[in-house]
Formats: C-alpha cells, structure tokens, sequence
C-alpha cells in the first residue's frame, strides 16, 4: 500500500538521510558490533548533517524542525540497514522532548547546542536494579542541601550509558508523597563527583547500544540541573511515553518489513530438490501471512503518526503501537529464521542480527503486559 504521510520535502530528506547511512553507518556496522558500542566520530557527522535534535530552535543552532516525521525518517533508515544503529532515536524522540518542554532559557543556551552538534550524547535513568520500571519502587534520592541537590541511587539497562555526557534521572525528593509521586529530574553531567559508570552489560542483542548500570555517590547536582518542576517527575514522564512507545513501535515496523525484504530474496535464491524454497506452498503461506500482517502493522503505525503530528494520540494508541508492532516483530524475526534453516543461525546473517535485536523491543519502553494493562484500563477495567 502506498504511504501518503510523507510530502516531497519528506521524501528529499529520506535521500539524504539514507546516503548518509550508507556512507557513514554501515561500513562500521560490524566493527561497532565487536565492540559493543559506535563511535562519539558518528554522533558529531549526524550532527553536522543536521540528523541531531531537530526541534531545537535555530537561535540554538537546531533548525526548529518539530514535525515528527523528520525523526521517523531517520529510525526507519537507520532500522533497515538491518541492525539498531547508534541510538539516535533515544536522544531525538525520547530525551529531546523533556528538554525542549522543560528547560528554562539559562538550561536551553547552556545544552541545546550541543544536543544539535552531537558534542552532548544525552540519556535518561529510570530502571533500577530491584524495582525495574516500577517508579513507585523507585530508591534513588535526591536530599536538598541548600544551594544542591545530593544524588544517591543507582539505575541499570540504561542505553547510552558509556556515551553519555547528560543523563537525566529521576530520583525521590519527597518520600511522604503517594504512590508514583515525590520524585524529581535532574540532569547529571559528565565528570560530576560520585557519578560511575558500570561496565558494558552484556546482551543477546542489540549490541551498538552501549547498555550499562549508573551509580550516583553523593552526587552534588546543583539547583540549576533540575529539570521541570521540583516534585512533578511523574507527571512530566507520562507526557512523553506516548511519543517513546510510537518511536519504538515505528522502528519495530521498519525492522519488521527489512527482515521480510531479506527473507524474501533468501527465498527466491536458495534451492532445494531443484526448486526456490519460496515455490512450496508451506513457504508461501507463511511469507503470504507475514506480508498480510506487516501490511495491516503500517496502516495502524502511520494512522498512529499522524494522530501525533495532529496531537490527538492518545495513550492507549500509543500503548497499541507499541505492544502489537513489537511482537509482530519478533513473530516475523523468528519465522524468517526458520526460512533460513541453518544458515539464519549464524550471526553473520543479517537475519539473526535481526532476531536477536527484536527480543529487547517488548521490553524497554514498557512491557507487552504493560501495554494491555493501559488499554484494558482505557476501556474502564
């Protein structure tokens, strides 16, 4: 089906965007794969090539491109290279709205043009390591001491966590509050006091993600860090969580429609007793199954898009992008695999980069089960 969302503005910019990739991206693919982490030289060529936080106003050299479809443009590039790509998508579509709503003209001058030139590599800290994404289980601390705040807590399976030069966590400020209250944001900096960095964890995927666990040892955050509105962390979190879920439910759909393209050709070359594979009828249908699937998952996701350019997504829509395009993902990563036999259990097959890759998406940014909980709540359960 055609997509109509995308004006020929959008369209040059996607030429752009994908030479860049091609240029720029995936000739390091696999030595960022080795070594678990791209380059800070990427971040600063995204930068120059105006991939970086396009929002920001052009006072703070950004371009002042709010439309979210830029951004969606860039995911689905980097998304069908066939691997995840530096995380691009983190620091325009999940970190740079909490920036742009919150910050204060002093934070703006002092951040916004770094976060446009790739020099100030941004992440957010929320998960912990005995209360996962449960906010209201949440043990880091933030004490007011006066002219600072004093940090103390730690956060794991945070993505940029080597690369980042401005975290932003979220830590108790007020324990008497109820249940998902009395917490705040604060933007950690690079090179603060009692701020380490753990090392690289270890996964089954996604691997150009520098994942790691943040330690705050009495940390002095000083009062002109905290982002937004002192004991109103909740509330400035769920005005971002539809945004997040899309952007992850559009690069499961970009992911989702690569790995089909690789298995399609896989299908139409690999031979067995003297036919392409994809001329028996069990392959058909399964590749027939997956197209019906992955086409009824765009219509939903570019509907979803264009109720969040209009600002009429709601969060249960959000929530349904996000659960039902994640696992389309994984079904059609682990069907593919099966296509390729032996050969999608080696991992220099794209296809089982992209296996690999799809588990975490049910995961981050808010369980599968998470997702139905919003939605049956929607529905007055």
């Amino acid at each position: 089906m055609e997509r109509t969302i995308f004006s020929p503005d959008h369209l040059l910019f996607r030429e752009s965007v994908r030479r860049f990739v091609v240029k720029e991206i995936v000739p390091n693919l696999e030595h960022w794969t080795l070594n678990g982490i791209v380059s800070r030289d990427i971040w600063n060529k995204a930068g120059e090539n105006g991939l970086l936080a396009m929002a920001v106003p052009e006072q703070f050299g950004g371009v002042g491109q709010g439309d979210f479809l830029y951004n969606v443009i860039v995911n689905e590039e980097i998304a069908r290279t066939g691997r995840v790509g530096p995380a691009f998508s983190l620091h325009n579509d999940i970190v740079q709205p909490y920036f742009l709503r919150l910050c204060n003209d002093e934070q703006k001058k002092r951040w916004f043009p770094g976060l446009v030139s790739g020099e100030l590599i941004t992440a957010i800290a929320l998960t912990e390591p005995n209360a996962g994404s449960d906010l209201a289980a949440m043990r880091t601390t933030a004490t007011d001491e006066g002219d600072h705040f004093l940090l103390n807590g730690t956060k794991t399976f945070i993505t940029n966590g080597i690369l980042n030069d401005l975290v932003i966590v979220a830590a108790l400020t007020n324990r008497k509050a109820g249940k998902n209250s009395g917490f705040s944001l604060f933007v950690v900096e690079r090179g603060m006091d009692g701020y380490n960095r753990g090392k690289k964890l270890a996964k089954i995927g996604q691997r150009l993600h520098d994942t790691s666990e943040l330690f705050f040892n009495n940390v002095q955050v000083p009062k002109r860090n905290l982002l937004g509105k002192y004991n109103f962390g909740f509330l400035h979190l769920m005005e971002n969580l539809p945004r997040e879920r899309l952007s992850i439910a559009v690069r499961a759909m970009a992911a989702t429609e690569q790995a089909l393209e690789l298995t399609v050709s896989y299908c139409q070359q690999r031979e067995a007793s003297g036919y392409p594979i994809g001329k028996f009828q069990n392959s058909r249908f399964i590749l027939a199954e997956m197209k019906t699937k992955i086409t009824i998952g765009r219509a939903f996701v570019d509907r979803c898009l264009q109720e969040h350019v209009n600002g009429t997504l709601s969060g249960e829509e959000a929530a349904m992008a996000k659960w039902w395009c994640t696992e389309l993902e994984n079904e059609v990563a682990d069907r593919c695999l099966q296509l390729h036999g032996g050969y999608g259990c080696m991992l220099e097959h794209p296809i089982a980069r992209a296996f690999l890759d799809a588990r975490a998406e049910t995961i981050y940014g808010g369980t599968t089960e998470i997702m139905k909980e919003i939605i049956g709540r929607s529905m007055g359960f």
